[in-house]
Order: structure tokens, then C-alpha cells, then sequence
């Protein structure tokens, strides 16, 4: 008998052997990208029955939307957005006020997939047909936080990559509207980045 959450096979009595779960809709999409993106593929994590995660080279941000929309069936667009991989400066919410501040912790670690830099932008599709959807991710550069538009590829990343560029700061070259969502005009910086400083 075997648990599809978690890949476990159970044998009859108290013994439980781990097996290794393989999705295999999952592996022939995977087959699918790196066809079709080669080295643009930079990075992937499959979790069985659950979830795919790809990421790709900046050069080939756009390609990717294509590929997934147009030649794999993933015409539903979910949601973009940036994660900001380094950890909080001043420390966790829950620390006490009282308390000296922790020391901090400069580690980056970026998730499924792997990562080489602070922020990523990362996209989600859905294909109907596949009954799955598919997470793509891309690194950006401290020195240089811009990326293709999806524009082009999927007309509801507008918004979202507004929200991206006015949080994170993140340029996204060919969007014809850039502009805030939220703050006032002459607000400065960008306050989903971990390093502004929240002020009560």
C-alpha cells in the first residue's frame, strides 16, 4: 500500500520502506522546457503529485513565458512577483524589544530550483489540459534589477509587474506604464525589500 501525499511505501506489518515517488506528468513537462530552452534551464525541482519549479537565465525570461503558454498549454497566468531572499537585518518580529539585536545572518539560501543572487522574479502559469501548474524563477543581479516584460505573453502580468518594480524595484523593460500603485509620489525606496526600514 502506498500514500500518494508522501511516496511512502508501507509494507504489510510495522515496516515502512521509503520509495522514491516519480511523477511522471510532471518529468515529461520538465523533458518538455529543456528541449525547447536548453542551457536556459538553470535549475528544477519536481515534487511528486504537487508542483514543478523551473529556473532559467535572465537572456531567456520571455522565451520561457512562450514556451509555457504557447507550445505546453499553460494559458491561465496565476500571479509574478520578486522574493528577496535576504534574511531581515533587524532581526525577527518576534524577537523582544528589550533584547539586543541579533546578530545578523547574511546566508542566502533561495529555495526549490537554487538561486545565485538576492532577488528573484518568479511566475506562475496553469494549463487546464495538464491539470498542473508550473512556477517559473529567474535571478537578477544586485547591480542590475531588470527583466523582458511579460507583457507581451500573458496581458494580466501588467499589474503585477508594476507591483514589483514600485516593492522591489525591479525594472521591467518594454512595459508601457511603470508607474506606483500604492504610495505616494514622493515616496523613496522600496518597501518589500528586506533592508527598508519599517518604521512604527
Amino acid at each position: 500500500m502506498s500514500s500518494p501525499e508522501t511516496g511512502t511505501q508501507v509494507a504489510e506489518g510495522d515496516a515502512e520502506t521509503e520509495v522514491e515517488a516519480v511523477d511522471e506528468a510532471r518529468n515529461e513537462l520538465l523533458a518538455e522546457l529543456t528541449e525547447e530552452l536548453g542551457d536556459a534551464v538553470v535549475g528544477t525541482h519536481v515534487r511528486p503529485g504537487d508542483d514543478l519549479w523551473v529556473r532559467v537565465t535572465r537572456e531567456a525570461w520571455r522565451e520561457a513565458g512562450v514556451v509555457i503558454k504557447d507550445r505546453c498549454d499553460f494559458r491561465a497566468f496565476e500571479f509574478l512577483s520578486v522574493i528577496d531572499w535576504l534574511p531581515s537585518p533587524f532581526g525577527k518580529n518576534e524577537d523582544s524589544p528589550t533584547d539586543p539585536p541579533p546578530e545578523p545572518d547574511t546566508e542566502i539560501v533561495t529555495g526549490y530550483a537554487g538561486g545565485d543572487t538576492r532577488f528573484q522574479v518568479f511566475a506562475r502559469a496553469h494549463s487546464l489540459p495538464r491539470k498542473m501548474g508550473i512556477t517559473l524563477k529567474v535571478d537578477l543581479p544586485d547591480d542590475d534589477l531588470s527583466l523582458d516584460t511579460w507583457i507581451p505573453v500573458y496581458a494580466g502580468a501588467n499589474w503585477h509587474e508594476r507591483e514589483a518594480h514600485e516593492m522591489f524595484g525591479v525594472a521591467f523593460n518594454g512595459h508601457p506604464h511603470l508607474v506606483p500603485l500604492y504610495l505616494p509620489g514622493a515616496f523613496e525606496g522600496n518597501p518589500l525589500r528586506k533592508d527598508f526600514p519599517l518604521l512604527a
